[in-house]
């Protein structure tokens, strides 16, 4: 029986759990959609929840050394969630290209396109490594850090910033693996990068032994040791083959015309993020105007946020790769058919988040901190996510699906009237003119981003993403 026979008798429930965790050759445009989903969508799931185990886990041992600490994190994140819009811009063309040249059937250009990719990171990584190292703190004062940031966290923000090239390969490269189908080899390489740095963690920042307590500096030096080693291991698979992709001494070359193809399709992916994470950078400098109690607050609730998102953000990454090799393989309703299985199965998911979130978002705040102050705001927060949170879920499979089909620009432009136009006015007005504080950021972001949700569902529904080209 082959990997893409569809003739055989189905395996069972427990067969395809452990093809989804030990990897599988299975040809993702013709075995049964339900299963190719859940080939999928499981070690894309859990590749993500240890990814935000390891943010919740951090933030937690960083909140043990005060309220400055942990701004600290949040104002340096600002910073990286720009690298992060890079990076996850680039993760998004590589993942469209690669798994539409896998759906043709074109190995050798799916994994040119391998090396493009982790070229162009590379190239990208020079500029953001000197700012890091050389201007930390004048970044930190730029954001309306305390002085005991701009004094003593500012290493922190040197080591993430100028440790930022394993950030973005590992990005990249398991952006190829899961175009490539490959979803648990991506899914091994996070539990390998964060199993180490929530180990390294505790160690580096309260010290132990010979090991020196090195604070707030010893997380960042934790997470690039991590995630340094999740890329050797990375290029160790990448060097020996994995299921779906190999490459081989013909794609190991420069290629202009590849590399400017993933440049320009990665575009309207980085510009999408960059929107939402300029976005955010504004967002956090109206609440360091208020108060370090509200930077801390609203840091520890986004990460809590990010550790319940990351399961939908798996089962979304599934649907950019099974609409990408849909359309390479010249099934357009299959690829739809994908799309909408995989966003009611998030909405579920969010939903049963939102009841968490509106009966216990004090107690789940304060398993971080017990400083009354930033758990009322981080707590209000999460209450106030709760009204729409399903919502979110189909948001991310919507703007997966324009991606996976290589249409990065539609989301861009959708990111650009509602977080540009809408979001950052209305959070604006309603924190300071009107006077709500804190309270009137959280609001500005809940009906901005209800309604992106749903605008950006309805525009899938019309079918414009099918006629994409990559």
């Amino acid at each position: 029986m082959t990997p893409t026979d569809t003739t055989a008798p189905p395996p069972s429930l427990w067969a395809d759990l452990r093809a989804a965790l030990r990897g599988t050759q299975a040809d993702y445009t013709r075995i049964p959609l339900k299963r190719a989903v859940l080939l999928l969508a499981i070690p894309m799931m859990l590749e993500l929840v240890l990814e935000s185990t390891f943010a919740v886990v951090d933030i937690f041992f960083v909140a043990q050394l005060g309220a400055s600490a942990v701004a600290t994190v949040g104002l340096t994140e600002t910073y990286l969630f720009l690298l992060y819009s890079v990076a996850m811009g680039l993760a998004t063309a590589v993942t469209a290209i690669v798994a539409r040249r896998v759906g043709e059937q074109r190995g050798e250009a799916a994994a040119l396109s391998a090396v493009q990719a982790i070229v162009l990171a590379v190239l990208v990584s020079l500029p953001v490594t000197f700012a890091g190292i050389f201007w930390a703190q004048d970044l930190l004062r730029l954001m309306g850090a305390d002085a005991w940031a701009i004094e003593h966290g500012y290493r922190y923000t040197q080591w993430m910033l100028g440790g930022n090239l394993v950030i973005l390969l590992l990005f990249v490269i398991n952006a190829v693996f899961r175009g490539a189908g490959d979803a648990a080899t991506a899914m091994r390489v996070l539990w390998v990068a964060n199993a180490v740095n929530i180990a390294l963690d505790p160690l580096l920042i309260f010290g132990l032994g010979p090991i020196p307590a090195m604070g707030v500096e010893g997380a960042a030096i934790a997470t690039n040791i991590g995630r340094g080693v999740g890329v050797l291991m990375q290029l160790w698979i990448l060097a020996r083959g994995s299921e779906h992709l190999r490459l081989t001494a013909a794609s190991l070359r420069w290629d202009g015309a590849t590399l400017l193809q993933i440049a320009r399709t990665s575009l309207g992916g980085i510009g999408q993020m960059i929107i939402a994470m300029t976005a955010w950078v504004f967002l956090m400098r109206i609440l360091a105007s208020l108060s370090t109690e509200a930077v801390a607050g609203a840091t520890i609730a986004m990460r809590v946020m990010m550790f319940t998102l990351m399961p939908a953000w798996g089962m979304s990454n599934a649907a950019a790769t099974l609409v990408g090799q849909n359309l390479g393989a010249g099934d357009a309703a299959r690829a739809e058919a994908a799309v909408w299985r995989i966003g009611w199965m998030n909405m579920v998911f969010t939903l049963a988040v939102s009841v968490a979130f509106f009966f216990a978002h004090d107690a789940i705040i304060g398993l971080f901190t017990d400083d009354p102050a930033v758990v009322a705001v981080g707590g209000e927060w999460l209450s106030i996510l709760a009204y729409s949170y399903f919502v979110y879920g189909w948001w991310m499979v919507a703007v997966q699906a324009f991606n996976g089909a290589g249409d990065t620009l539609t989301p861009t432009w959708i990111n650009f009237v509602f977080f540009w136009l809408i979001q950052l006015p209305l959070a604006w007005a309603l924190a300071l003119p009107l006077g709500w504080a804190h309270s009137g950021v959280f609001w500005g972001v809940f009906v901005s981003e209800t309604a992106v949700g749903l605008f950006t569902l309805w525009l899938f529904s019309r079918g414009g993403w099918k006629k994409v080209t990559v």
